[in-house]
C-alpha cells in the first residue's frame, strides 16, 4: 500500500506543479483549445435546438408547453458530454502540448535539458503525438471488449467492476507516463515493462486520475495535472529508470 499512496500523492503533486512560470503556458494552450471547441460544440447545439423548436411549433404550436422541458435536457445533455467526453477528446488535441509539458516540469525539477534524439520539427512531433495516442488506443480497445464481456457472465460478473477499474488506472498511467518517458525514447513496449515491475505505483497513480476525471470541472484540469505528475514521479522514483532487459 505504501507505493500505492506514493503513486496517488505523486499524482497529487501535479496541481503546484502546473502553477509553476515557464509550466503553465503549456497548460493554458490546450486548455484553451479544448475549451473554445466545447464552447463552440455547445453555441451550435443550442442555435440547433433552438431552431428545431420553432420549426415544431409552426407546425404544431400545442407542443409549446414542452419548451420548458427541451431547454432543461439539452442543458444536461451538454454538461454530460463535457464533464465525461471532455478527457477523450482533451488527450488527443492536446497530445502535441503534453510531451513539451512534461519536459517543461522535468527542466524545473531537475534544471537540466532532456537528452533526446527527438529534435524534430513541430509537425513530426504532432505526427508522433497522435499516433502514440492511437497505439494506447489500439492497446485499450483490444483488452477493453473481453473485459466488458465479464459483465454479462453470470457469477463472473460480480468480480467484472473490480476487474475494469484496475484496467481502467493500469491504462490511465499508461495513458500520461508516456509523456515523459516517451522524451527519452522508451518506447511503448518498455513503458509497459517499467510500469509492470511498479504495478502498485501505477496503480495508485492511475486510481488517482481516474478519480479527477470524475468530478465536475476538476476533470478539466486532469490532464496536465497527470502530466505534470507523472513527470515528477518518473524524475523521482527510481524504479522507473531501471534499464528493462529485452
Amino acid at each position: 500500500m505504501k507505493q500505492f499512496r506514493l503513486g496517488f500523492n505523486f499524482l497529487l503533486s501535479g496541481f503546484k506543479l502546473i502553477l509553476k512560470p515557464g509550466v503553465r503556458v503549456y497548460v493554458l494552450i490546450p486548455l484553451l483549445i479544448n475549451s473554445l471547441l466545447f464552447a463552440g460544440v455547445i453555441i451550435y447545439g443550442a442555435s440547433t435546438l433552438d431552431q428545431l423548436i420553432d420549426g415544431l411549433l409552426k407546425q404544431w404550436q400545442w407542443l409549446e408547453w414542452l419548451t420548458w422541458l427541451l431547454w432543461p435536457l439539452f442543458v444536461i445533455i451538454s454538461l454530460t458530454i463535457v464533464f465525461f467526453c471532455f478527457s477523450i477528446i482533451a488527450n488527443l488535441i492536446g497530445a502535441p502540448f503534453n510531451g513539451f509539458l512534461a519536459a517543461a516540469v522535468e527542466r524545473l525539477l531537475t534544471g537540466n535539458e532532456i537528452e533526446s534524439d527527438q529534435s524534430l520539427a513541430l509537425t513530426k512531433v504532432i505526427i508522433l503525438a497522435v499516433k502514440s495516442e492511437f497505439q494506447k488506443l489500439i492497446y485499450f480497445i483490444i483488452r477493453a471488449i473481453p473485459l466488458l464481456i465479464l459483465f454479462i457472465i453470470p457469477m463472473v460478473n460480480v468480480a467484472a467492476p473490480l476487474v475494469w477499474f484496475l484496467f481502467t488506472a493500469w491504462m490511465l498511467a499508461i495513458e500520461y507516463a508516456d509523456y515523459p518517458m516517451g522524451n527519452h525514447d522508451v518506447d511503448f513496449k518498455q513503458l509497459r515493462q517499467k510500469l509492470g515491475a511498479n504495478r502498485q505505483l501505477a496503480f495508485g497513480f492511475g486510481s488517482g486520475v481516474m478519480l479527477l476525471t470524475m468530478i465536475p470541472v476538476v476533470n478539466f484540469l486532469a490532464m496536465p495535472v497527470a502530466v505534470a505528475g507523472a513527470t515528477r514521479m518518473y524524475v523521482e522514483y527510481p524504479g522507473l529508470k531501471n534499464e528493462i532487459i529485452i
